[in-house]
């Protein structure tokens, strides 16, 4: 059996559980940046939708959708285990995330891609749209769109 046939795509429900979600935000973007621990929520958590991807019972990957407005969602969060980095994983939670902005009848999603994630967006159907602003003082991010 491959590991995409082990992992679970879910939504953390229990203590532990965003525990282990919000960790893996934290390793993965802002630990190498030097970032303090609680940099990796905000105050839109409590109105997001969260998804997870769980593999032997670790969080590998995540990502994160809240709603802009009436027709207008953003992707945030967006991080995958580097051991698991380029197997499919992050593409799930992805059409995950797109999915549940679907469901809600949302017609567009934005997303604030760091410069080395823009191809992995372009090709699951994301339009660079200009260069946003910059992480950290070094991490240079654009801004893309996908109409649903």
């Amino acid at each position: 059996m491959d590991l995409e046939q082990k992992m679970t795509i879910c939504s953390p429900s229990l203590k532990s559980e965003y525990e282990a979600y919000y960790s893996l935000r934290w390793q993965v973007l802002r630990a190498p940046w030097k970032q303090a621990k609680g940099s990796e929520k905000d105050e839109l958590e409590d109105n997001a939708v969260h998804r997870m991807a769980i593999l032997d019972n670790n969080v590998i990957a995540c990502g994160r959708l809240h709603f802009i407005d009436k027709t207008t969602a953003l992707i945030r969060y967006m991080a995958v285990a580097k051991d698991y980095m380029k197997k499919g994983f992050g593409t799930k939670i992805l059409a995950s995330l797109e999915d549940a902005a679907k469901d809600n009848n949302y017609e567009t999603i934005h997303l604030h891609a760091r410069e080395d994630s823009v191809s992995f967006y372009e090709k699951r159907g994301y339009q660079l749209i200009k260069k946003s602003n910059l992480l950290f003082n070094e991490i240079q991010q654009y801004k893309m769109q996908k109409k649903l």
